[in-house]
């Protein structure tokens, strides 16, 4: 039941208040000045406060109220409070709700009205109340994860993204292949670099593979390595992937794209640890961790025969999936103020606009966006104007237009690698090479 305190030194209008809440099962203290008022609120409970403006015989200024109410918020500055004055002032009244009062109501009072007012305020106090615990178990729940575990300065904010942190640090110590799922942009292998920093191995070797970006007929030379004349311009022994990790973890990212025979010999390393380079019958031993990422449904590929189901259940002893950025809203600020230039900061506007945009690229994306922003941007602000977030009518992940100024400020800052830039961007290497054409960028 919602306590409320009432601070006046008219008895009837104490009584009044009294009767005209208990038939609403709303109980009551009562306080016959300021300062037992104040001495309440510091012993018990109280949801809200209804206030006299007026103590001192022939006082009518309102300046003991004014007195008490700024006391009040002071100490208590998220409890609400009814001002009530037989003497209404009009410019005190709109002073004091500027500094916060929840409402002022001359005597004598609306019944209905003062109902109401109570009803709707501890609705949002109670609403507050809640926010205010969960916020709090939030922000202690972050803490205890940044103190107890190596997050490599991974930003975030959002409850979706704490869950999934929690579990990959809970699941990093165990020797077992994690297979993570995600959009494109989320940010998968950040993740993955979380496991392997709190993991048995985080001091050997952290090595990435994406085997999308590798040719299928060099895929398993990629991984397994191969002595020299193993295939076409092989002259010399390479060493692969799995070498390379030996004694740490070795990040598969795309691995929906690894062909057949490329899975079988990856299913052979994961139950035996053992392998031979292409061209070499010596069989090698590793040690190493390995975990997977796509963005495929592999069940569906599985189905269709591009995607082998022993290897997918040997992948996916431990599934951790990444939201997409829509899906966790509370991280998009925090990571956009972080991708800021030195000496920019957002407008109030460019958080708007961030939180209403759908960001079909993820992560990446909203760097892209802010990295442009903060090139174009004349001033120190960024405005929502400056992101220019439009949404192309039928667009989806892989069509997010980009204006011929962010594609060239982007393959600049690569150097020219068109794959580098495609990444930055949030898009494909062929994506990109469709936007170079399109808006007369060389390829050259």
């Amino acid at each position: 039941m919602a306590n409320i305190l009432i601070i006046d030194d008219n008895q009837s209008v104490v009584i009044a208040l009294e009767v005209l809440l208990s038939l609403h099962d709303i109980s009551t203290l009562q306080a016959s000045s300021p300062e037992q008022g104040l001495a309440i609120l510091q012993s018990t409970p109280v949801d809200l406060v209804i206030q006299d403006m007026n103590f001192s015989a022939e006082t009518t200024s309102g300046e003991e109220g004014v007195q008490l109410f700024q006391k009040i918020r002071l100490s208590y500055p998220d409890l609400p409070v009814i001002l009530l004055t037989a003497w209404t002032h009009l410019n005190a009244a709109v002073e004091l709700i500027k500094a916060g009062a929840a409402d002022y109501l001359a005597k004598p009072w609306d019944d209905q009205r003062l109902i109401t007012t109570i009803k709707n305020l501890l609705e949002l106090g109670e609403t507050n109340r809640v926010l205010r615990q969960k916020t709090s178990r939030e922000r202690k729940q972050k803490q205890t994860l940044e103190k107890n575990f190596d997050l490599r300065n991974f930003i975030w904010q959002d409850s979706a993204t704490e869950r999934l942190l929690s579990m990959a640090c809970q699941v990093a110590r165990a020797d077992v292949p994690i297979l993570i799922t995600g959009p494109n942009g989320a940010g998968k292998e950040r993740i993955a670099e979380i496991i392997q920093a709190n993991s048995h191995v985080k001091d050997g070797p952290f090595v990435v593979l994406n085997c999308g970006a590798i040719p299928a007929e060099l895929i398993e030379a990629e991984l397994f390595g191969a002595d020299a004349g193993a295939y076409t311009g092989a002259n010399k022994p390479r060493e692969g992937k799995f070498e390379a990790a030996d004694g740490g973890t070795l990040f598969l990212d795309e691995i929906g794209n690894l062909p057949l025979a490329g899975q079988m010999k990856l299913l052979r390393v994961l139950e035996t640890g053992k392998f031979e380079r292409l061209g070499s019958n010596r069989e090698r031993q590793v040690k190493v961790r390995v975990i997977s990422a796509t963005n495929a449904d592999l069940q569906s590929m599985i189905k269709a025969g591009s995607f082998r189901e022993d290897l997918f259940y040997r992948l996916n002893l431990i599934e951790l999936t990444l939201p997409a950025l829509s899906e966790r809203p509370d991280d998009i600020v925090p990571l956009a103020e972080y991708f800021l230039s030195e000496g920019k900061k957002l407008h109030p506007s460019a958080h708007t606009a961030l939180k209403q945009y759908p960001w079909p690229g993820n992560v990446r994306e909203l760097k892209n966006k802010i990295t442009r922003a903060c090139l174009l941007s004349s001033g120190a602000e960024i405005t929502a104007q400056d992101l220019g977030l439009i949404v192309t009518l039928g667009a989806i992940n892989d069509e997010v237009e980009l204006d011929k100024a962010t594609i060239e400020s982007m393959l600049k800052k690569a150097h020219g690698v068109v794959s580098q830039a495609a990444a930055e961007l949030g898009l494909s290497r062929q994506a990109l090479y469709r936007r170079m054409d399109r808006l007369g960028i060389s390829r050259s």
